[in-house]
């Protein structure tokens, strides 16, 4: 079935099923002939599933493991519950200390944020857990992305390297100049074209795809 069908079937968007696609949660065939990915009855049952445990806010991971029969469902949930316990109490915490604020009523400005801030520092020291959402996600989808590129960009950049110096080092046994060059220029296009993918998917997350692909 296509993949329409299984997004009417399961309930949830088409990018949804592509971003558990790129985790490599389901691994739908393709067809042969035209390439087109073909998604059978086990794709579905696997994307229910997932729907479930995602809309229980289970990780990604452990959802793998589990589908990898790495973990029981046992398993997992009780991983998970120790998890939920332990937002349970810093969401208690927080709740205390918005309340405490919520009691000033005082508009921002005459705010001690650095008194507050202190304070919060002393409490994360003591294992409490803030949301921190101005960093939120940062490393998640930032940083895999980046690591990438300045690999690729590296790679090529040594690619190219040594094959100059290889032309110089014995010119007698290198290609011709003009396949050398070719093969110098088809380097950086690589490299250029991995930056300029990189730039397009910064600005994707910018725009909150990937959080589209999370939501239900």
């Amino acid at each position: 079935m296509k993949i329409n069908e299984v997004e009417r079937r399961v309930g949830i968007t088409k990018k949804n099923i592509r971003f558990y696609e790129e985790q490599g949660l389901i691994l739908p065939r393709r067809n042969s002939e035209n390439g087109y990915r073909e998604y059978g009855e086990e794709e579905v049952q696997a994307l229910r599933r997932i729907k479930l445990l995602r809309k229980l806010g289970v990780p990604i991971e452990e959802i793998r493991q589990m589908l990898e029969s790495k973990l029981t469902v046992a398993d997992g949930m009780r991983r998970h519950l120790i998890t939920l316990e332990r937002e349970r109490r810093n969401l208690e915490q927080s709740a205390l200390l918005c309340q405490e604020l919520q009691s000033m009523d005082i508009p921002v400005a005459a705010l001690d944020a650095d008194a507050v801030l202190d304070r919060m520092e002393t409490m994360e020291k003591d294992g409490m857990c803030f949301q921190n959402k101005h960093t939120q996600d940062v490393r998640v989808h930032y940083i895999a992305p980046g690591i990438v590129t300045v690999g690729m960009v590296a790679l090529m950049a040594f690619l190219s390297a040594l094959m100059i110096w290889a032309y110089r080092v014995a010119p007698e046994d290198a290609p011709p100049v003009g396949l050398l060059w070719l093969l110098v220029g088809l380097f950086a296009a690589v490299g250029t074209g991995v930056v300029l993918a990189f730039t397009q998917r910064v600005g994707e997350i910018r725009k909150g795809e990937m959080e589209d692909a999370k939501k239900y």
